[in-house]
């Protein structure tokens, strides 16, 4: 039987107010307060993936996260949607880092004048978790990371105006700082972390009512050779001598702590002499920091660096072997922990606003109908409606169609 023209725009109305109090626009949660598979992985390359969806979501885990990096000449929203999607099927959750362009081994500067062009490109990807990581770049304490200059000055500027204008676009986007290398002394081409951040919160003291987590590198140091047990500074726990240190500067703000590069390199692609631990050394120590140290309730994401780097100078903390697809033990070690299902809140696209609705009698609009304001096609309205029906249905049941 065949509906009439009266009946399709009864369904269409029908399907409207089913969904109408679902909300617009959200802002950012606290991401432990739902629940969260913790543990995820440094990447490089999204061929890998694969590989990270297999390493994080596994032994009883789902939705674990993924740390990527993306360049200033490499926003293509393209490129980047489809690999968006990708995570989305493969149940990962992205953590974003933002980077400038490199020359020779320094990172320039990023400009200030270039955060709306980021802002534009980073609300065209489709996200699909309400949470939107992103690390406003990476480790400003380091000449080399920051034009060859160290201006913990300028970084705040920096910090302020992508805040800003990310927050414009969507305060969904959940802001984080750059990791700093906690470990670095004052040289000509390191600061010491505790003096950069003394430095920013003396140019701007409110600095940090504008991110809504903390970045930390929590390296065992020093050399990388540190314990599992070792504390303080420079340990698998900078972090808690991180956020202590805020407090002592009268920042009491409650950040979830991201530990987006941390672990041990291993000494099987060691370089100019240095001597780092076995892999089965990394691969006992791997599972021990997971039992003694990220098990913090204040950890939300801890992604050690580094799944898969085939050259120097990272080789030998990668976890995959080079020239091969299989991995270092560190990689099953890392797989067995015991994981969570993670059950992030997702993102739900609201419906067309009811004046782009279309009710057909006659196959013309009704005169006397309110809700016709202008003529719309019925096809990319209902395309539109499905599509919405679609990522309700998914947030709802967790089922990826």
């Amino acid at each position: 039987m065949r509906l009439s023209d009266k009946m399709k725009a009864l369904v269409l109305i029908l399907i409207y107010l089913l969904f109408i109090n679902v909300e617009k626009s959200y802002a950012v949660y606290d991401p432990v307060s739902v629940s969260n598979n913790k543990y995820g992985i440094h990447i490089i390359d999204d061929n890998d993936l694969n590989s990270a969806a297999a390493l994080v979501n596994s032994s009883g885990g789902d939705w674990g996260y993924v740390t990527l990096v993306i360049t200033e000449s490499n926003r293509n929203t393209e490129k980047w949607s489809g690999i968006f999607k990708r995570m989305e099927r493969y149940h990962l959750i992205p953590i974003i880092r933002l980077a400038s362009s490199l020359e020779g081994d320094t990172w320039q500067i990023p400009q200030i004048q270039q955060a709306d062009a980021w802002a534009d490109f980073l609300e065209s990807l489709p996200w699909y978790t309400q949470n939107r990581y992103i690390i406003l770049f990476n480790e400003p304490n380091h000449a080399k990371e920051w034009g060859g200059i160290i201006n913990p000055e300028g970084y705040a500027d920096i910090l302020v105006a992508f805040s800003q204008k990310l927050k414009e676009k969507s305060d969904e986007f959940f802001i984080l700082q750059a990791g700093f290398d906690a470990s670095a002394p004052n040289s000509s081409l390191t600061r010491d972390e505790a003096g950069y951040l003394n430095h920013m919160l003396a140019y701007k003291p409110d600095l940090f009512d504008l991110i809504d987590g903390w970045t930390s590198h929590s390296y065992p140091n020093p050399h990388f050779k540190g314990k599992v047990t070792d504390t303080g500074r420079g340990s698998l726990v900078t972090y808690k001598w991180e956020l202590e240190f805020l407090k002592s500067k009268g920042i009491y703000k409650s950040l979830p702590v991201f530990i987006t590069e941390t672990g041990w390199p291993h000494d099987q692609e060691a370089q100019n002499g240095s001597v780092f631990y076995s892999t089965e050394v990394v691969s006992d120590y791997i599972t021990k920091a997971a039992t003694i140290v990220w098990q913090d309730s204040i950890i939300t994401a801890v992604t050690p660096f580094l799944l898969n780097y085939q050259s120097y100078p990272f080789a030998n903390f990668s976890w995959q072997k080079l020239n091969s697809n299989k991995f270092y033990p560190q990689f099953d070690a890392y797989r067995s922990i015991a994981k969570i299902k993670g059950e992030p809140k997702m993102k739900v696209y609201p419906l067309p606003d009811t004046e782009n609705l279309i009710l057909v009698q006659n196959n013309k609009p009704s005169d006397n109908n309110t809700f016709i304001k202008k003529n719309f096609d019925l096809n990319f309205t209902l395309t539109k409606l499905v599509s919405r029906i679609y990522f309700s249905f998914k947030k709802i049941t967790g089922v990826l169609i």
